[in-house]
């Protein structure tokens, strides 16, 4: 699907038109810039490359260089890929915001916050293990058994255990765009999206 690259800003709320508090995510969303055009001639596919941020040349490798100046735009700090742009596009050209302006719901993907090593508790939903008497001191939060002992004689692949929580990639999908703001590039959606402040997303419609 199309889409752009965007920062997530932060949250805030907006009143509905019927009186009611709608929480909401602020993204900046662009000025994005297309570094390439590829076609099903000399890629196979059909696809446009943004990018967005520049980023100074002294931070730019000669390879990097050469594919920027064959677009003719200044070095980009982030790149992404999208597919199903309708209309032509030029290398060079400028996507702003209002490319969401006809758009009443979007997806958004970005990298969740790292929690660390977590248990089972918060990392699955667990319920805890065992009564709350009778000796048990600190069993409370603990996965109980993770498996049979003598058939299959292993623990299944899959098995939910402790471990790395959050720093993933995940989509949320189908949040309801609630404003777009030209002036200032940015968007507005109802709802929360992955990652923290300051972090990258790509919304698509």
């Amino acid at each position: 699907m199309p889409g752009l690259i965007g920062k997530k800003i932060g949250m805030t709320s907006v009143f509905s038109a019927d009186g009611k508090n709608v929480p909401c995510t602020v993204i900046e969303v662009g000025p994005c810039v297309v570094t390439q055009v590829k076609t099903v001639e000399t890629d196979g596919y059909e696809a446009l490359q943004i990018g967005f941020v520049e980023k100074k040349d002294k931070h730019t490798t000669k390879p990097e260089a050469g594919h920027f100046k064959k677009a003719g735009v200044k070095p980009q700090r982030y790149l992404a890929e999208f597919k199903g742009f309708e209309g032509e596009h030029k290398a060079g050209e400028t996507i702003t915001v209002e490319f969401f302006n006809d758009a009443d719901f979007v997806d958004v993907a970005g990298v969740s916050k790292g929690k660390g090593f977590q248990g089972v508790v918060k990392r699955h939903g667990f319920g805890g293990v065992g009564q709350r008497t009778h000796g048990q001191h600190n069993r409370f939060r603990a996965p109980g058994s993770i498996g049979a002992c003598s058939y299959p004689a292993k623990v299944f692949k899959g098995m939910r255990m402790a471990g790395q929580m959050g720093n993933k990639r995940c989509t949320v999908q189908n949040l309801q765009v609630i404003k777009v703001l030209p002036e200032n590039n940015l968007l507005m959606v109802k709802g929360s999206i992955p990652g923290s402040k300051g972090s990258i997303v790509l919304i698509e419609k």
